[in-house]
């Protein structure tokens, strides 16, 4: 047996059981969830979810063979805590109280003690045959000590405890930034919830400060609220902070079904590659995104539309007036997926996952992917910087899914500069195509140029392109282009000089002077 397995059997063997928690992700953090026999402390502001969070672990542990004991030292009556959690799906008042037992210990806390409420938790813990042992509101329990030293000997005798008879334990405690409880020193794992404001965006998050004998996921994860509870976001660039190497397999061209365009890319986007569609608004982004996806479709290659600013029907009726009327039929037959999000406050994770889930459930080979906008993603992050590390995973991620890649990014609309609005892009995706509008003459045009392609040769040259009723159409040449181009478009209000040639379906003024200038008047009639 080689070193390296020898490692493995050991690190197998003292592998200690583990208590699943039931709350999405969050046993993804914990790397298998909570140890049994062990104690946790459970920090956050009120409103932080401390309470909906115990209790979610609380009806998963006993639905599922464990027993469950409740301890309050809070002066809210057990009735009234449990007509908030009601409405959550997984509340089940038929395990009440034979399998979640609820007792107040704030009386005998009251009257004996930390002595007297540690003698009464052991013998209820005995009693009810617990497996899992939370006690709600230890900050009460700290007023009753002399000092920390006396707060910390009576949680030590109460991990000796639950430790022999292998209950793990939950101790909820209030907690606002900057303070250090002690029982921080005292536990095998601390969380802390916290609610906070970004702007008027009311922003949960948690994290595994401590975490004894395991791994775990560090630093600060969104979680959110629901009717179903509690569910927990780990940051997307963490979750995927080791990622594979890419599976093998022949790769093929994903074209967009626009001649020249597939010409200019030598057949088409190489396959489980990550493309940037930059472009001021109205140059055309969505439409050439909806043209690859229509184009997969029509080979049998299926596809996803992810979008923040229009609904399925705006987008079939914008795909109808410009010649891809058989967008709808694909989107029937459930070969192309429109998966709208509202414009809701979204979570920047919950969105990835979203996305990465419902690719995983589809399991297909050769899915295209367009996702208009990056600014959705990007208006849904409390935290700007981890836009790169952000995008560099998701990315990641699909390729490792063959999934090609399509995103949207919008530039200035009237500028002489191209400013790509996130800066490091070109770090994450291998290709990037630039549509842009320039102006001769008191008209606009739109010119087409790719800026970039990683492993693949292609033609740097700039075309121009149109949109009408029957599609988009590239120039078959560069000259149309060269004719705007070497007209000096400008912005507007900047004189212009003179054009070689007419750009592509432009009429030629000097021909249409000259026209008016060989026709005779036509006499007036006198009245």
């Amino acid at each position: 047996m080689s070193s390296g397995q020898e490692g493995d059997s050991e690190r197998k063997a003292v592998e200690q059981p583990r208590l699943e928690t039931g709350v999405p992700r969050l046993d993804f953090i914990t790397k298998g969830g909570l140890i049994q026999g062990a104690s946790y402390a459970v920090l956050g502001p009120p409103g932080s979810g401390k309470t909906v969070l115990a209790h979610q672990i609380a009806f998963w542990h006993v639905k599922h063979g464990g027993k469950a004991l409740y301890v309050t030292l809070l002066t809210e009556s057990h009735a009234r805590m449990l007509s908030n959690l009601e409405a959550m799906s997984f509340f089940d008042a038929s395990v009440i109280p034979d399998k979640l037992h609820y007792i107040s210990g704030y009386r005998q806390l009251e009257t004996e003690g930390l002595k007297g409420l540690l003698e009464l938790v052991r013998r209820a813990a005995r009693q009810h045959q617990a497996t899992l042992l939370i006690m709600d509101g230890m900050d009460a329990a700290k007023e009753f000590a002399r000092g920390d030293l006396t707060y910390k000997r009576f949680l030590q005798e109460l991990q000796t405890f639950v430790s022999i008879i292998g209950c793990t334990t939950l101790l909820l405690s209030p907690h606002y930034t900057g303070e250090m409880p002690p029982e921080t020193t005292a536990v095998d794992g601390v969380f802390e919830l916290s609610l906070w404001l970004s702007g008027p965006r009311a922003v949960r998050e948690l994290v595994a400060l401590k975490f004894r004998g395991s791994d775990s996921l560090l630093g600060k994860h969104e979680l959110e609220i629901s009717d179903h509870g509690i569910i927990v976001h780990p940051r997307t660039e963490v979750q995927f902070s080791s990622p594979l190497e890419r599976s093998e397999g022949p790769r093929v061209r994903m074209g967009f079904g626009v001649p020249r365009l597939d010409e200019s890319l030598h057949g088409g986007l190489l396959s489980g590659s990550t493309t940037l569609l930059l472009g001021a608004p109205g140059t055309g982004k969505t439409l050439l995104g909806l043209r690859f996806l229509l184009e997969g479709a029509r080979q049998g290659q299926p596809g996803v539309y992810f979008g923040f600013y229009e609904t399925s029907q705006r987008l079939i009726e914008k795909a109808e007036g410009v010649g891809m009327g058989d967008l709808k039929k694909y989107v029937d037959e459930g070969l192309i997926e429109i998966q709208w999000q509202p414009p809701l406050e979204h979570n920047l994770d919950a969105l990835a996952e979203r996305l990465l889930e419902r690719i995983h459930e589809r399991n297909v080979k050769r899915m295209r992917l367009f996702v208009d906008s990056i600014a959705g993603f990007r208006s849904a992050t409390v935290y700007p910087e981890r836009m790169s590390r952000f995008f560099s995973a998701l990315s990641h991620q699909l390729r490792m899914m063959d999934v090609t890649t399509l995103y949207s990014d919008e530039t200035a609309l009237f500028s002489p500069d191209v400013d790509a609005p996130q800066p490091d892009a070109t770090a994450y995706v291998e290709n990037v195509i630039l549509l842009r509008y320039v102006e001769l003459r008191s008209q606009l045009y739109r010119l087409l140029s790719i800026m970039k392609m990683r492993e693949s040769q292609y033609d740097s040259g700039i075309r121009e392109f149109s949109i009408t009723n029957e599609g988009i159409t590239v120039a078959k040449t560069f000259e149309s282009a060269e004719a705007v181009l070497t007209g000096h478009a400008t912005l507007a209000g900047t004189p212009h000089k003179a054009r070689r040639k007419p750009p592509m379906g432009a009429k030629s003024a000097k021909k249409k002077a000259a026209l008016k200038r060989t026709r005779k008047p036509s006499p007036r009639r006198r009245s």
